[in-house]
């Protein structure tokens, strides 16, 4: 197995980061095999999700409206008030995901990228581990 780990800067705002291009140059000459994309936080997920075309924006507003951030709601106290919620997130969208690499690339379909979702505003440098699994 093959490994690297990124490091995010995603700021003090809730966020998605698009790492499709990361994960294609991790996996570019790689053969076949399985990309694995593990975020070590227990406030974040990554997710398969079309970006550029209003969708990743649409996601965090779901996110509110699923999870609000009302500090009333979760007992799950510390940090920013509400980010009990940002514990709650991995259970809707988890920490970790699997694409197929084919002779070196992602088996993505056209409109698929891969994109880390961060809810939480008290953590602004998050970790990427992305393992190459060959075929």
């Amino acid at each position: 197995m093959d490994s690297t780990e990124l490091v995010i800067e995603t700021g003090r705002r809730r966020t998605t980061v698009d790492l499709t291009a990361e994960a294609a140059s991790f996996c570019s000459g790689k053969g076949d095999g399985l990309l694995s994309v593990f975020i070590p936080h227990a406030t974040v997920g990554v997710a398969i999700l079309e970006t550029g075309a209003g969708s990743d924006a649409d996601l965090l507003d779901a996110i509110d409206r699923l999870l609000p951030a009302d500090p009333g709601l979760w007992r799950h106290e510390h940090g920013t008030p509400g980010h009990g919620r940002d514990h709650v997130l991995p259970a809707f969208i988890g920490p970790s995901l699997t694409v197929p690499v084919v002779d070196g690339s992602l088996g993505l379909g056209r409109w698929q990228s891969i994109v880390l979702v961060d809810t939480n505003v008290d953590n602004p440098t998050r970790r990427v581990r992305l393992s190459f699994i060959p075929a």
